[in-house]
Order: C-alpha cells, then structure tokens, then sequence
C-alpha cells in the first residue's frame, strides 16, 4: 500500500451515476439523484463519495449506516412517525441502519457519505 492508494475526493474522476427513486417510492417532485462514488473497499460493505438530488420526496429504507455531511442545499429528513429534522449545509450527521421515513429535497441537495452495510 502506498500514498497513490489515497482517495482524495477533490482529485479522483468519477462518472456520475444518475438515477432516480422507484416510482412507488417518490411522494413528489422528480428527484433525478446523481451518485459519485469515489471508494468502494474490496469487501463490498463500505464506500464513500458524492451525493447530489433534485428536488422530491421519497421513502427511505437504510439497510447500512450512513455518515453524511450536507455541503450545499436544504433536505428535510422524517421518521415513520412524522418527526422531521431539517439538514443544512454544513450539518453533519450518522443515520443508523434500520432507519425508515422519508428524505425530501426543498434545495437542490449535495451530501458527502460514508457507508457501512453490515453482513445479513
């Protein structure tokens, strides 16, 4: 291993991977998504990178815990009882594995991640 094995997300060329949410999963707006994932160790369980979404709402299931830092936009994240916590640039946060509600962008949204997927 040596210092070119380094990640360094300012540096690293990564093809944007754009989609968007199952129809049956989108409460509103069009939230057209784009994921730039920049490290994906050989186990498969962890990856770090770039998030960006449009606009919408949609449900949200984690199966992995998720370490987020909001660096542009607002989103509004909502648990299964209603209760709602806004996200701003410059909020960092872990969402824990096992997390159900909703994600909805109001401004375009930009989000640096860390993802854990424990084994079933």
């Amino acid at each position: 291993m040596n210092i070119q094995q380094i990640v360094d997300f300012a540096q690293v060329l990564t093809e944007a991977e754009r989609y968007r949410p199952a129809a049956e999963k989108v409460l509103k707006g069009d939230p057209e998504q784009a994921v730039y994932n920049h490290y994906a160790s050989p186990c498969g369980q962890f990856a770090a990178g770039v998030w960006e979404g449009a606009p919408g709402q949609w449900t949200v299931n984690y199966t992995e815990h998720e370490y987020c830092e909001i660096v542009h936009g607002v989103s509004v994240l909502r648990d299964e009882e209603g209760n709602a916590k806004t996200l701003r640039t410059g909020d960092r946060f872990v969402i824990p594995a096992g997390f159900k509600g909703t994600w909805e962008v109001l401004e375009t949204c930009r989000k640096i991640y860390v993802v854990f997927e424990p084994k079933a």
